[in-house]
């Protein structure tokens, strides 16, 4: 090699001329000329390409379009992969306990059982018994393209449930008949990622081993229909009393219709859910017809096919099945366990009850009501009670009385929602007077001391003049110029409907949903006859609300359940929170009036209870229903007496049950709520009512009253005599005479305002109870 220096030769501008060695400088973009950046050396370049700058800074972080395709085609292996190694490792197990449940076991608070509700109701039955119209009325209700498509998961459905379910729209379902087969026989009723993926790969599994007539076999064999019937052929049985293979095209289509909520579409158990039913119904049969598997005039001649009473097994007798029922609403309602999961079985379910003291109440009715019932009276076989008692401070349900025997009457007395309250009501009338600083019509604030016009048939007067609302009192009797106070003890119907109007009718009802009401308890109407107690609550509702009362104006919801567990696991319970409803002085000022009640006015039989006491009398439209509500500082119960015809269910008058006159709520359901009350309470100390009324409120500033104004009768007059207790069947609750032949027995006279209505009203509108106690 020469010594002499080397001389550069220019660069070819076509990139085809050698180039010479040596120490050439680089280029502007760092690299030898002739290369593409990021070109390995020895590779040439692609003529005319530009060179590609590298990503620097944060645009280093984010993954490119080679990245994120190869990430996803991994994710879709790994994902296959996984499919396909779940299908190998999941096999079809054996059938779970659900297939085979067990009873579930109800306690009382200390441990002792008050009831098994008995075993799993399942006969199966070959597809072949199943007449061809209920087959299809079940495949139009759950899953219509069954048999026409050969998929088992039904992906589209599974992923629109769960965005439904996600975005807020509610719980819904996305399975096909195989996944529910699956889920009753194999798996169970929880709601996981986990189980819905061992549903799929079963059922796809399910699908290649059986026949589609096998599996929709097995679905109707063990599908839950309420009324603890699993199979269609024992809820033929629960419903309609009949074989399967004699149900009807209307019969299918309605228990094809329970698949969807056995314990909301129950008719018979829940009445009030029946246009939900019908629309549910409805729907199974319009399907039928859009698939072709029943004409347009076979759908045009199909009636509402209502089923029968239910029949309990003798095991839930006596007071244990309306406990039973009792507590499977409450845990449904409260959203612990719906009836569905609660069907399973394997819960031990501890209630609030008080063995000892339900044992009490059970007595109470034995001995006041049920033991002066004689088969030579025809009134004597309508007589029905309900009760329930709760602690005020706790809200714990200690006893309910539901009725008769739950196997010979279904429907629970202490539930139900379909009887007149009667004055029991009248209470929330002046708690909502104290609580809104109401005033009369002239001006004067309202407290137990404020004086109204007693007078019988007492028009009604607003602030618009009068409303033609003009009720009666009990036996026309009039009272003149009377005191709040008095007219509580006397439950003077003309008083308390004008005090409502005072008020305002809105605001005596908003008091009495604060206190416990539901609000939408039936006839709840914000009217003037509100005050007369036209709302058809339940005995239980009634001593909620009366608990809140004794609570100094604390509210919280009542507690039927103490603990549930399943398997050894404690399921959890919602907290019981409680609030001011009312200010403890309207609270207190209205336990205080209704302490004189039972001093000395229609509640005296109360007494009997042997220690301090508060309540209320009152009494149904017809004396249908007879009522007692009160409380000690420590307990408040409720009890009615209710008249209905067992073989038609209509309600019936008392006139003439248990040998009385008349039926009143100061006589034997007053006399059997002091025998409660004091058995129930017998081991603990007699305790005080520490009451803060509001100022006025004292008996003491009671104004003095002449005895004639405006030509009415003085309260104490023998018009009116002193209460006594009704156990005779010459008096009433507040003492008077029984009404003559003829004679206008009150509450059922007068105009209307607002729909409501009295004696000889036209159809459809609210009746007003007699409202005196």
């Amino acid at each position: 090699m020469s010594d002499e220096p080397q001389s550069w030769a220019p660069r070819d501008s076509s990139g085809a001329g050698a180039s010479s060695t040596g120490n050439h400088p680089p280029t502007a973009s760092g690299e030898q000329s002739g290369e593409r950046p990021g070109q390995k050396p020895g590779k040439p370049g692609k003529p005319g390409k530009k060179a590609r700058p590298r990503r620097t800074g944060w645009r280093r972080a984010i993954p490119t379009w080679r990245m994120t395709l190869g990430t996803l085609l991994g994710l879709v292996v790994l994902l296959g992969a996984g499919i396909f190694a779940a299908y190998r490792l999941v096999d079809i197990p054996a059938a779970n306990a659900a297939a085979t449940a067990q009873s579930n076991v109800y306690l009382y608070s200390d441990g002792s059982v008050i009831a098994r509700d008995g075993d799993v109701n399942r006969e199966k039955v070959k597809l072949s018994q199943v007449p061809p119209t209920v087959q299809h009325a079940v495949l139009a209700a759950e899953d219509r393209d069954f048999y026409s498509d050969d998929r088992a998961v039904d992906v589209k459905a599974m992923v629109r449930a769960g965005w439904n379910t996600v975005t807020g729209k509610g719980k819904q379902g996305g399975s096909t008949i195989t996944q529910q087969y699956v889920k009753n026989y194999y798996l169970g009723q929880e709601r996981t990622v986990l189980r819905k993926a061992k549903e799929a790969i079963i059922a796809v599994k399910l699908n290649r081993e059986e026949t589609k007539d096998q599996i929709f076999e097995g679905y109707l064999n063990t599908s839950y229909f309420g009324r603890n019937a699993y199979g269609i052929q024992a809820a033929a049985q629960a419903y309609y009393g009949k074989n399967v293979e004699e149900l009807t095209t209307a019969e299918g289509a309605y228990l094809a219709s329970l698949l969807n909520a056995p314990s909301a579409y129950d008719v018979i158990a829940h009445p009030g859910n029946k246009p939900a039913a019908q629309r549910r119904w409805n729907y199974v049969l319009n399907g039928m017809v859009k698939e072709r598997w029943l004409t347009a005039a076979e759908r045009a001649t199909t009636r509402f096919p209502t089923p029968g009473e239910a029949k309990p097994s003798n095991g839930l007798s006596g007071q244990r099945g309306y406990i039973v029922q009792a507590v499977e609403n409450y845990l449904n309602r409260r959203g612990i366990l719906d009836a569905k999961t609660l069907a399973t079985g394997g819960y031990r379910i501890t209630t609030t009850l008080d063995k000892a003291k339900q044992d009490a109440f059970v007595k109470a009715v034995a001995d006041n009501v049920t033991a002066k019932t004689s088969a030579d009276r025809a009134a004597d076989r309508n007589v029905r009670v309900g009760g329930a008692s709760i602690v005020p401070e706790t809200g714990k349900v200690v006893a309910l009385y539901g009725g008769i025997d739950y196997t010979k009457q279904y429907v629970s007395n202490a539930t139900r929602r379909d009887y007149q309250v009667g004055s029991i009501f009248k209470p929330f009338v002046l708690a909502s007077a104290v609580v809104n600083d109401s005033t009369t019509q002239d001006g004067r604030r309202i407290t137990p001391n404020t004086v109204y016009d007693g007078t019988n048939k007492r028009t009604v007067v607003g602030v618009q003049g009068s409303t033609d609302y003009a009720p009666a009192n009990e036996d026309d009797v009039d009272y003149g110029d009377i005191t709040v106070r008095i007219a509580t003890d006397k439950s003077v119907n003309s008083v308390y409907a004008q005090m409502a109007q005072d008020v305002g009718p809105e605001k005596v009802r908003n008091t009495a949903i604060a206190l416990g009401i539901p609000a939408d308890t039936p006839d709840l109407t914000a009217a003037p006859s509100i005050a007369l107690g036209t709302a058809n609550a339940s005995v239980l509702d009634m001593a909620e609300a009366y608990a809140t009362l004794a609570d100094h104006g604390r509210h919280g919801r009542y507690v039927l359940v103490e603990k549930v567990t399943k398997d050894g696991a404690e399921i959890e319970l919602p907290e019981r929170t409680t609030e001011q409803a009312v200010s403890r002085e309207a609270a207190d000022t209205t336990t205080a009036v209704l302490r004189s009640v039972v001093e000395g006015g229609t509640g005296t039989a109360a007494q009997a209870v042997g220690r301090p006491a508060v309540g209320k009398t009152g009494t149904a439209e017809e004396d249908r229903a007879a009522w007692f509500a009160g409380y000690t500082p420590d307990l408040a119960s409720v009890v009615a007496v209710m008249g209905q015809n067992p073989d038609t269910g209509a309600q019936t008058p008392l006139y003439g049950a248990l040998g009385l006159a008349r039926v009143n709520g100061g006589g034997v359901p007053a006399e059997t709520w002091a025998a409660y009350t004091e058995a129930a309470l017998r081991s603990s100390p007699a305790k005080e009512f520490d009451l803060r009324p509001a100022p006025g409120s004292d008996e003491g500033d009671e104004l003095l009253i002449d005895e004639n104004a405006d030509g009415g009768t003085d309260p104490s007059s023998s018009a009116d005599p002193d209460a006594t207790p009704d156990s005779t069947p010459d008096t009433n609750d507040d003492g008077s005479a029984p009404p003559t032949p003829g004679t206008n027995t009150g509450g059922n006279n007068g105009g209307n305002t607002g729909g409501d209505t009295t004696g000889g009203a036209d159809e459809g509108s609210v009746s007003v109870p007699d409202g005196n106690g």
